[in-house]
């Protein structure tokens, strides 16, 4: 029987539907973005009820290839086994929602927003720092879930009291799909997600009790946790299918092209390009403490073993490029800056720092600002854009070096996928920058296969990493061409940041 595949990436700007088949070719891709909320500077919120329906939709836009091709599914959808579900999401934004009506107490606080930032100071100040990265092998930062969190049980009016009389849940996007999608019958998450909510212990793999106790959450709020590779649960998808699929696969979407990159050897690494940017090395079975500006985290789960990984985390990546498209208007999509950039030799000595919502990993300082350094009246387009792409490279450099380091060396290639790789001039100057090949893949969307390989281990399609490994498919291999003058631009990115860096 052909096995169909539905994989949701619920990302930062989008939902995505994409259909696999049992040998994780993509058969068909739909896309519903979804709103964004500044309601203050460093809020970020979104809508979790309008990334619900924009969830069911783009699964309806793909079920006309359902009934197509060799082993179609009938129509009405639905006979059990020939098509399943799994679900990678954007980690850390936080929904709250009141069990008995369905409804969200107010918007989901995003990974980006920065409204947590006093109390993670007031932490730090405290010496909550050990305590919290022991446990949980995070930096205590507004980035992850228990900020924003506290942050709305403190401040929407109601609800601490009904939080208290156990009548409110929590979790990251996957959760509330998942509860949405069930009919309020499975409030779960997985182990990577419940890993980036600095309320996890990823020693014991269980919700702590002081570190919900240090941000005053009710343990009643939690979801169970489960591992990547299990079935979730069956849906209906709002009435799309005729009779329950299962929801098998899940993770979040940094651990998803971790998994979708077939990095399943510890010293293998990842980089993901989009709205921000993961960093991620595989570092075997047992979870180990992190270099200084990085994070432990679940990597993955599967066949009842559970993989760590180092991460570092940057903000602004693929959001860089959206802002000079959509805000400033220098381009009408962010593809047509690949020939601006490369129309110059150099960047011009212009260097951008986009800190819009403060400066990840390495740095973790959540209160910088971004800015521009070194505009002369020489400064073009090109230039600027030219800039642009480079502080991407710049910034996975300052992470990736300092991962080489941990893990004892340069590390032998990095996989790289998401929308900003089909940018050949940034590829390449990636690999220059890195003096490291970098690899794509031909699937961009690594992370939804990261999920299509885990709803095959969960439903026994596949019963080894072996089996998988075959199936990934390269299409470029940019090797690296290091020259002086790349050692010098990178030094004059590092001046620019430690212009603004605090000390």
């Amino acid at each position: 029987m052909t096995q169909r595949i539905i994989a949701i990436d619920q990302s930062t700007s989008s939902t995505k539907a994409l259909l696999f088949d049992e040998q994780c070719r993509m058969l068909a891709r739909t896309n519903v973005d979804h709103k964004q909320y500044y309601p203050q500077t460093g809020w970020v919120e979104h809508d979790a009820e309008e990334i619900y329906q924009n969830m069911i939709e783009a699964i309806k836009d793909l079920t006309p290839t359902l009934s197509q091709g060799e082993g179609a599914v009938s129509s009405p959808l639905g006979r059990l086994g020939e098509v399943s579900l799994c679900l990678t999401n954007q980690r850390e934004t936080a929904v709250i929602w009141n069990k008995l009506t369905g409804k969200p107490i107010t918007r989901a606080v995003v990974w980006q927003d920065t409204r947590g930032a006093e109390l993670c100071r007031q932490l730090r100040a405290e010496g909550k720092a050990d305590l919290v990265m022991a446990k949980s092998g995070l930096l205590i930062d507004p980035n992850f879930s228990a900020s924003g969190i506290k942050w709305l049980l403190d401040n929407v009016a109601g609800a601490r009291e009904l939080a208290s009389r156990g009548e409110l849940l929590m979790g990251t996007i996957e959760t509330w799909l998942i509860w949405k999608l069930t009919g309020g019958k499975v409030h779960a998450t997985d182990y990577t997600n419940a890993s980036r909510t600095m309320l996890f212990n990823i020693h014991t793999m269980q919700w702590d009790d002081d570190l919900l106790q240090l941000f005053d959450i009710p343990r009643s709020m939690m979801p169970e946790v489960m591992p990547c590779d299990a079935v979730y649960g069956e849906t209906t998808c709002e009435g799309l299918f005729s009779s329950p699929i299962q929801i098998a696969g899940v993770l979040g979407d940094s651990h998803g092209a971790l998994v979708g990159q077939m990095c399943f050897e510890p010293g293998s690494g990842k980089v993901t390009y989009g709205t921000g940017s993961s960093v991620m090395v595989n570092i075997g079975e047992e979870p180990q403490p992190a270099p200084e500006g990085l994070v432990t985290s679940v990597g993955f789960s599967a066949f009842g073993k559970t993989y760590y990984g180092f991460e570092g985390n940057i903000y602004s990546t693929g959001a860089t490029l959206k802002w000079i498209a959509d805000q400033l208007q220098l381009v009408g999509h962010p593809s047509e800056m690949e020939a601006l950039a490369t129309s110059v030799s150099d960047n011009g000595g212009v260097y951008i720092v986009p800190a819009f919502s403060g400066l990840g990993a390495p740095w973790w300082q959540s209160d910088v600002k971004g800015a521009v350094f070194g505009l002369t009246f020489a400064t073009t387009k090109a230039h600027f854009l030219r800039a642009a792409l480079e502080s991407i490279a710049y910034q996975i450099k300052d992470l990736v070096d300092v991962m080489a380091r941990a893990t004892g060396g340069r590390l032998k290639e990095i996989a790289a996928d998401g929308g900003p790789t089909k940018n050949r001039f940034l590829m390449q100057f990636q690999a220059d920058q890195l003096n490291t090949p970098v690899v794509c893949t031909e699937v961009d969307d690594a992370s939804a296969l990261g999920a299509v390989i885990m709803n095959g281990f969960a439903r026994g399609l596949w019963k080894s990493f072996d089996e998988v490994i075959p199936l990934r498919k390269v299409t470029q291999v940019y090797q690296p061409q290091p020259t002086p003058q790349h050692a010098a631009l990178y030094a004059g990115w590092r001046t620019a940041v430690n212009q603004l860096i605090k000390k």
